[in-house]
């Protein structure tokens, strides 16, 4: 029942002991619990996570667990406040989308405008788009919500390799649901090495691209990507779609982050996600109905976490995640 807090069964089994016997060996709780010493060791290093076990005031060297009802109401109170903080974010960014869809509609109607391009049907856009990209001189941008495997280019040379040889900026932001491909991976590592920069989120509102910052092309149908597409000229729309650019590239998670250490893959918030959702116990269902993605998919997040983490269960995958600082 503690597990939207991050306290899963075996983590309040170890916290309950500590708060019966207070002056209990690591060695002592592992008995009352069952459990082994590493593993009653590993739950200990949790609660000192979450801040359930602290150290003694008039030792130094001793620690004790926190009383529950400051403890838990931290956690809850944290909690809380990650849940607003969300909220705040996901509320933004649906205004920011409803504002550049009322603009979006309004100019539909205007069909017969120099500013506004109409492109019936997924072959026209396509190459529309392509001459588009011909044209560009300093920067193709993009919001690309279809799945990455429907979206990265059968062959090994792609059109956006050349773009980036000439020296374009490019910046893209790909469903989070693309890491776990390894197709997709491969493509944005060479799209890295030429210049490009790739960001994940895990959801966004609708297709969007941007050459120069001057045009900006929207899908015709949001629902139906084979309707067509609508290339704005106007500032007032461009300046939209821009700020909608920006809004999700600032929230979304670099895939090559130079910070990382070790060199080693970074969490991406999708994997973050499920193993805080399994650290409290949550099961391969849950997880995908709370994340919005497939039983199959979540699935195979966590068999790439337990390969990435050398996990043999769902424990070793908690407890090697708690080492590193993951969970």
């Amino acid at each position: 029942m503690l597990e939207p807090l991050g306290v899963d069964e075996a983590t309040f089994a170890v916290y309950h002991a500590l708060l019966s016997h207070p002056d209990s060996t690591p060695e002592q709780i592992a008995k009352l619990v069952d459990r082994s010493t590493g593993e009653v060791e590993a739950l200990m290093d949790k609660l000192r996570s979450l801040d359930l076990l602290v150290p003694t005031w008039t030792n130094p060297d001793g620690e004790h667990a926190v009383h529950p009802r400051v403890g838990l109401t931290g956690l809850a109170e944290r909690r809380r406040a990650e849940l607003n903080k969300a909220l705040l974010q996901l509320k933004e960014a649906e205004a920011s989308a409803e504002v550049i869809a009322e603009q979006y509609n309004e100019l539909l109607t205007s069909r017969s405008s120099g500013d506004v391009e109409v492109l019936k049907g997924r072959a026209n856009a396509s190459r529309r788009i392509e001459e588009l990209a011909l044209k560009a001189k300093n920067g193709f941008w993009g919001l690309v919500p279809a799945h990455f495997d429907d979206t990265v280019p059968s062959s090994d040379r792609s059109p956006d390799f050349e773009l980036l040889e000439r020296g374009l900026r490019m910046r893209t932001v790909y469903l989070q649901s693309m890491t776990v491909s390894k197709q997709a991976l491969e493509y944005v590592e060479t799209v890295h090495r030429l210049g490009g920069e790739v960001r994940v989120t895990p959801t966004l509102p609708m297709r969007l691209l941007l050459f120069d910052q001057e045009i900006a092309v929207m899908p015709m149908d949001p629902e139906n990507p084979t309707a067509g597409a609508v290339i704005h000229r106007t500032p007032a729309v461009v300046a939209v779609a821009v700020a909608l650019f920006d809004a999700y590239w600032s929230r979304a998670t670099d895939l090559f982050d130079p910070s990382d250490r070790d060199g080693e893959a970074p969490l991406t918030p999708h994997e973050a996600e499920v193993l805080r959702l399994l650290a409290g116990g949550a099961k391969d269902e849950q997880v995908a109905r709370l994340l919005g993605i497939s039983l199959r998919t979540a699935r195979r997040i966590t068999a790439n976490l337990s390969e990435r983490l050398n996990a043999a269960s769902r424990f070793e995958l908690g407890v090697a995640a708690a080492k590193r600082g993951w969970v």
